[in-house]
């Protein structure tokens, strides 16, 4: 029966756009790895959207998924990362460690898989997440590199900042932070309130910043307005 075979056809065109995103990254071109992390997500999407509505879901389908995940948006983002500190400026004390502290961008890498591993097993993450999920982490570090702020390489110390945000990023992929999901129970405007907000100021990030630049704004905002929405409910 061929149906039940396009879901997982899919997630595996979602595995090879995550390997020739790690390729493109290991030869410094940040730019196309992040236009194959992008293609990765969009199958991404689809592949469990079909497994639904073709009802072929099925556990070797959900194993799958994640490890196709864990390549398009643990190991292509962490190479992306590790090439950008293979070329940032160091301070001076810091150069005998040149050629070791980019492996530290490997640590995207190990907290993905450990996220996904958790997502399989909580029953809580149907409707919402319980940490920032791994296609945001991939499409923040790869489109930070490609819009390359000033503030990136303009100083020695830049590398401070960005070893700061890979851990502050290692420990979102397994925290215990509420957030929200785009995931319609309904189309209405009720209940969907966030949702339909979160979207439309992402188009228009996308029409304004470009369709590269604007994913690291996008989930900066994703996490800052997640972590409102938590504080709110605690108050």
């Amino acid at each position: 029966m061929i149906k039940k075979h396009i879901p997982n056809s899919i997630t595996c065109c979602n595995l090879v756009s995550g390997c020739i995103a790690t390729a493109f990254a290991f030869a410094g071109d940040a730019e196309l790895a992040l236009i194959w992390i992008i293609i990765g997500a969009v199958f991404d999407f689809f592949d469990g959207m079909s497994a639904r509505l073709l009802g072929v879901s099925s556990p070797i389908g959900k194993e799958l998924d994640s490890l196709a995940d864990v390549v398009t948006f643990g190991v292509a983002p962490a190479t992306i990362l590790f090439s950008e500190l293979s070329v940032l400026e160091y301070p001076a004390f810091l150069e005998p460690l040149r050629n070791y502290l980019p492996y530290a961008a490997f640590l995207v890498s190990a907290f993905s898989a450990l996220r996904l591993a958790k997502f399989n097993l909580d029953e809580r993450q149907a409707t919402s997440f319980i940490g920032l999920p791994t296609p945001a982490n991939a499409l923040f570090w790869a489109s930070l590199i490609v819009c390359n702020p000033s503030w990136l390489e303009s100083s020695a110390y830049s590398v401070f900042i960005v070893l700061l945000l890979l851990g502050l990023s290692c420990a979102l992929l397994v925290s215990e932070l509420p957030m929200f999901a785009l995931k319609f129970k309904h189309w209405g405007w009720k209940g969907n309130e966030v949702k339909y907000g979160f979207a439309a100021l992402s188009v228009a990030c996308l029409a304004f910043l470009g369709p590269l630049n604007a994913w690291w704004v996008i989930i900066t905002l994703y996490l800052l307005g997640s972590v409102l929405l938590w504080l709110r409910a605690k108050a």
